[in-house]
């Protein structure tokens, strides 16, 4: 087992590829801290993993918010004494242009950027009293590339790649290492949002996307999954500050 006896705390993790992601480290033999918004989905991935003999805890919170990202590492020593890994995939999707409203802007940036920061400043410090530690946040093709009616998505997912790099610098003193992956389309509940914004049929989507992908398919949450328990592990022991693609070549063209 490759987290055997440590501590993770997994955001946005009652869908997609955050619950694909807990699912996976429950596997791999970790403590799992289910974090979401939506108490019916959270309380879903807890059952998935405590049901077949794993080990987890549920914390219904908003990370946008400081006192919720707060007791999320509060919850975590409670449950398990410690928190070995951290996993900011929590996010929202709000895909809009130069159209996009004020309110639309602070909705992005406070769960995408300050909700990622919030939570990496309390389960670091954490990690800093045990000497070591492993976040992993999730980035984006988003990240990398433009896409029409994308701006107030891509510039949190742009934020959260540059976020990776000065969290690896000003962290690797304490052995907390800090890596981010980068998603091209996954199959998750998040592509109804494209599928509504475009008037496409979840059909003509998945087709439409598969074509800009080298492997000619989206991918799956648990593939994404793999690349995170890589950069969570002992594996992955020197490396921090970079970004892994796991984009089925789109961004190599």
């Amino acid at each position: 087992m490759r987290l055997k006896e440590k501590v993770a705390i997994i955001t946005g993790s009652g869908s997609g590829i955050g619950r694909a992601t807990a699912l996976l480290f429950a596997e791999e033999g970790a403590k799992v801290v289910v974090v979401d918004i939506n108490r019916e989905a959270g309380e879903r991935t807890t059952s998935l993993i405590t049901d077949h003999g794993g080990d987890a805890v549920f914390v219904n919170a908003d990370i946008s918010k400081e006192e919720e990202a707060r007791r999320i590492s509060d919850e975590a020593v409670r449950a398990f004494g410690k928190i070995d890994i951290l996993v900011n995939n929590a996010a929202v999707f709000v895909l809009k242009g130069l159209e996009a409203t004020v309110e639309d802007w602070q909705r992005s940036l406070a769960v995408n950027v300050v909700g990622t920061a919030l939570c990496s400043k309390y389960a670091a410090e954490e990690m800093k009293k045990q000497g070591k530690g492993a976040i992993v946040n999730l980035g984006s093709i988003s990240s990398f590339i433009a896409q029409p009616e994308f701006i107030t998505y891509s510039v949190t997912k742009a934020a959260i790649l540059q976020m990776t790099r000065n969290m690896a610098m000003d962290l690797a003193p304490f052995n907390i290492r800090v890596n981010c992956v980068c998603p091209g389309t996954i199959l998750t509940p998040a592509l109804k949002n494209p599928v509504e914004q475009q008037g496409l049929s979840l059909e003509q989507l998945l087709a439409e996307e598969a074509s800009k992908h080298l492997l000619n398919r989206v991918g799956e949450p648990r593939e994404v999954a793999y690349a995170i328990l890589f950069l969570a592990s002992d594996e992955a022991s020197f490396i921090t500050g970079t970004h892994l693609m796991v984009d089925g070549g789109y961004t190599a063209q």
